[in-house]
């Protein structure tokens, strides 16, 4: 029978192949898990959420007082998160927001509330913003609030309810948006 070696011999080598197994064990309790996967042409497109935005607005119009709207989805376009959140301050409300998929594939976040023009912005961003510019569409004024390197957000004062709108979703994408709030009635609020 052969002496172990000594410590002092024991070489990188030696804790490569220890670790062979191990990795290989690791490799196979993984794909059992169904957790991994391999594609060798980069990461492909998943499924996308399917959020029923309609019932839940309605919900909303009659829970909270201030007007809310439920938009036509333009064609190809998917809903896929919602929800409602507060908006903390003294000009803080209550955010009633839906997510959007455009037919491009870009994200498309659209929120009605009845906080402040800048605790929306601070809400949907993160962060304190300047406008920039604003913009008109099918008579609604919307307010431009930009920064370098990051997504726009378009936020219209109607008095007794704000929209705000960011996301990756382009300008013409904006644009429709914006025409779909203006042009969708209240809903009832009982």
């Amino acid at each position: 029978m052969a002496a172990d070696k000594p410590r002092l011999f024991h070489s990188n080598r030696d804790l490569a192949l220890s670790l062979i197994p191990l990795v290989i064990i690791c490799l196979v309790v993984a794909g059992l898990a169904g957790q991994c996967s391999f594609s060798p042409g980069g990461p492909s497109q998943g499924q996308i959420p399917h959020y029923e935005a309609g019932p839940v607005l309605r919900t909303d119009a009659m829970r909270y007082q201030f007007p809310i709207r439920e938009p036509a989805k333009p064609e190809g376009w998917h809903t896929n998160s919602g929800g409602n959140d507060a908006i903390d301050g003294n000009d803080g409300g209550v955010a009633v927001r839906v997510g959007y998929i455009t037919d491009s594939g870009d994200y498309l976040e659209v929120v009605q509330t009845n906080a402040r023009p800048a605790a929306l912005v601070r809400y949907m961003v993160d962060e304190n913003r300047p406008a920039t510019g604003s913009e008109s569409v099918a008579g609604v004024e919307w307010t431009v609030y930009a920064r370098e390197g990051a997504e726009p957000v378009w936020v219209a004062d109607r008095g007794d309810v704000r929209w705000g709108m960011t996301g990756r979703a382009g300008e013409s994408d904006l644009r429709r948006m914006a025409t779909e709030l203006a042009q969708a009635p209240p809903l009832p609020d009982q």
